[in-house]
């Protein structure tokens, strides 16, 4: 799994059955210390996540092991919204 920051959504008519339904939202990577970078990616979200939020993410097979991703194309899934993250005893982000 892997730690990301909401930071948009995206709207797509045009997809696999499937996807229906599902809430897309763009994320990127983040550090502990909630710093971001690296590349966009888009997540199916299983939480109910929204912009702005520092999420936990599955990947690959894993992403497809939810209620809401079960047999549904998809390489991220949102499985969790982290309210605090402690790293080497110390607190590295704590949602306000």
């Amino acid at each position: 799994m892997l730690i990301a920051r909401v930071v948009g959504s995206a709207v797509s008519t045009a997809k696999d059955d499937r996807l229906r339904g599902a809430k897309l939202l763009v994320l990127r990577p983040a550090s502990p210390s909630d710093e971001v970078s690296g590349a966009f990616f888009i997540a199916v979200d299983t939480v109910g996540a929204g912009e702005g939020e520092l999420v936990i993410v599955a990947q690959g097979s894993a992403a497809r092991q939810t209620a809401h991703t079960e047999g549904v194309p998809t390489d991220a899934a949102i499985v969790g919204i982290l309210d605090s993250l402690e790293v080497d005893h110390d607190i590295a982000y704590r949602k306000s």
